[in-house]
């Protein structure tokens, strides 16, 4: 087999093992928490610890391995991922698995940059978009399957095997790229853009810090308005390095074109809606309605499923139709489906959410294609490995400030409930969890419609030719 098949298969397994930790982890959330005896915020950080480090280190990785090599880098990516796994598996307090989750996320996060590098300089032409598509796939792939792999591990082996399995698949995956990978690099890089990372990270953790801590401390506490105070003014400072840095990790000039701050926008409310709520809904199927891990991550299918059958159909078509079709109509399937979901109780059957899973499955499987296409068809083709990092970066805040966003109304409303039912008897604690399930749900809904009107609004099918027409201008310099 040529080495770029090889290349091909190396990074989807990677990619698969790294995307599959964000997907398998929710299901076994209530097992975690038994076991680790973690709290509500606990749980909270088992994703964001994991996301938070993913989005900040993303757009940094791909300058490293820009600067040392695709190929190094890449590998120590995997070494990373696969070490932290087994610490997660060992963890014995939650204090341990989150610190091991947020090492994850940095292992993930190098996988992650380095993947659509590899394949670029191993695939040229049409089979460059075949090997993007196989790689597409594997994402996609990774959604669908993962509750169903946390499910049947977690109730099969129990929780840590969901973190043990990615073991013997990182060791296959870094025995097969020091073989098979060839290493590649750009002459031109610079070096790492110090001061935006440090920033933009330490702003996005005093944020999700706030948020998840506010309801505990109080909101008008002096340590939760000085976290939120110093995340603005560190973002504000990311601001001005990034406009005054010559390569900057986050290219703000990129956002001038409606059509790119469109697609950044509906990728971040997205997340913050349907993939933040996953927690919240996963938790009431468990530890509400009483579904173990396996028939937790069977009820997941519609989502995960109808979204995987459509993902390819609306690819297809998306060529015909102005992609604002896609963005803002699927996303809005996604709101109309949280707010379908609303109205459960304590004693619902699950089928009540079914109409709402099939809504926002089909949404999702709608408006992700689009959502990499455009990222990268707004932007000279040289920089469409910054414009993909940038997507991904804000899908994986959105996840982050979704959970800790969301998880803030839903205790402040479960707290409240259960002081109104003036009972601590399970029915009324059952209750209160629905009350507050009911709640995100309604604000989810509206994150996403707001998500579908950007959509709607800002991309512009003209931004799109331009980069179409500087893609075939290069082809032809070429």
């Amino acid at each position: 087999m040529h080495r770029k098949w090889w290349t091909l298969l190396v990074v989807c397994v990677a990619t698969f093992m790294l995307l599959l930790d964000i997907t398998i982890v929710n299901v076994a959330l209530p097992s975690i928490q038994k076991s680790l005896h973690a709290s509500f915020q606990d749980l909270q950080w088992v994703v964001d610890a994991y996301a938070l480090t993913l989005a900040a280190l993303l757009l940094t990785a791909g300058s490293l391995a820009d600067l040392l090599g695709r190929k190094r880098v890449f590998l120590v990516g995997i070494g990373v991922f696969t070490a932290a796994s087994l610490v997660c598996g060992l963890a014995v307090s939650p204090l341990m698995l989150n610190l091991a989750r947020a090492s994850q996320g940095v292992g993930g996060a190098i996988m992650f940059a380095c993947s659509l590098a590899l394949l670029a300089a191993e695939f040229r032409g049409r089979e460059r978009g075949t090997a993007y598509g196989v790689w597409g796939a594997t994402i996609a792939a990774a959604a669908a399957v993962g509750p169903l792999i946390g499910g049947g591990l977690t109730e099969g082996l129990g929780w840590e095997y969901i973190f043990f399995i990615n073991i013997p698949v990182g060791v296959i995956a870094i025995a097969l790229g020091v073989l098979r990978l060839a290493d590649s690099r750009d002459e031109d890089a610079t070096g790492i853009d110090w001061a935006g990372l440090i920033t933009f990270s330490a702003s996005l953790f005093l944020l999700v810090l706030a948020l998840i801590r506010g309801n505990t401390e109080g909101w008008s506490s002096a340590p939760i308005l000085a976290e939120l105070v110093g995340a603005a003014v560190l973002f504000a400072i990311f601001l001005v390095v990034e406009l005054r840095q010559e390569r900057p990790m986050f290219e703000l000039s990129l956002f001038r074109k409606p059509t790119f701050l469109g697609v950044s926008l509906v990728a971040f409310t997205l997340s913050a809606s349907l993939f933040a709520m996953f927690l919240y809904i996963t938790l009431y199927l468990q530890n509400i309605l009483g579904y173990s891990p396996l028939q937790t991550g069977l009820r997941f299918l519609p989502v995960t499923g109808i979204g995987l059958v459509l993902a390819p159909v609306a690819g297809r078509f998306s060529s015909h139709m102005s992609p604002r079709w896609f963005l803002g109509g699927g996303v809005a399937l996604v709101a109309i489906g949280l707010f379908l979901m609303h109205g459960v109780s304590a004693t619902s059957s699950w089928t009540e959410l079914l109409p709402g899973l099939f809504a926002a499955g089909a949404g999702v499987g709608i408006a992700n294609p689009a959502l990499a296409q455009v990222a990268v068809g707004v932007v000279p083709p040289a920089r469409s490995g910054m414009a993909s990092g940038i997507n991904n970066t804000c899908r994986q805040v959105g996840i982050a400030t979704g959970i800790a966003g969301l998880g803030a109304i839903f205790q402040h409303e479960v707290q409240t409930k259960a002081a109104q039912l003036h009972s601590h008897a399970p029915q009324a604690a059952h209750e209160a969890f629905a009350s507050g399930l009911n709640e995100i749900l309604l604000v989810g809904g509206a994150i996403a419609a707001v998500g579908a009107l950007i959509g709607f609004a800002f991309v512009r099918q003209h931004d799109l030719a331009e980069g179409t027409a500087h893609a075939d201008a290069a082809a032809t310099a070429g």
